[in-house]
């Protein structure tokens, strides 16, 4: 079985995705800046030098072919998808082929708004749904691997 890595800065579903992994003896890495510290039983925990998508590049370099990822960085998401990887983000939305192309475009419209001046509503405050949401699709991702 292939690995679970996690790009952990930001990330609300390390405990989740630690719990179900050793439910199926997955591999787990939790990938980090130095501005972040995570050190959870059941996961390799591997810390970069803080910089600008310091942790993605690393990630994406790790990346083996059917390996799970866990990401809401579009970009990063973007690069695991080119090496074949299954990536998911934290609501349990997997990334594919069909609809990056369309999220970059939300997140470049997005940034042209903000650097113009524009303001967007940020998140809203994290649900159970959403964790739930999450714990099931990484099942599902986990269970069609195992058939």
């Amino acid at each position: 079985m292939s690995r679970i890595l996690i790009d952990a800065d930001g990330c609300p579903v390390v405990d989740i995705t630690i719990k179900v992994a050793k439910e199926f003896s997955i591999e787990v890495m939790i990938l980090c800046d130095t501005s972040h510290f995570f050190e959870r039983n059941g996961a390799t925990t591997i810390t970069v030098s803080k910089g600008a998508d310091s942790v993605d590049f690393k990630l994406a370099n790790m990346i083996e072919k059917g390996d799970i990822v866990v990401t809401q960085d579009y970009g990063l998401a973007a690069m695991c998808l080119a090496k074949n990887a299954l990536v998911l983000n934290q609501n349990g939305m997997q990334y594919t082929n069909d609809n990056i192309d369309a999220l970059l475009l939300a997140r470049h419209t997005a940034k042209k708004i903000r650097n113009s001046g524009g303001r967007l509503k940020g998140n809203k405050k994290r649900t159970e749904d959403q964790n739930e949401a999450f714990e099931k699709a990484l099942r599902g991702i986990i269970a069609s691997r195992n058939i």
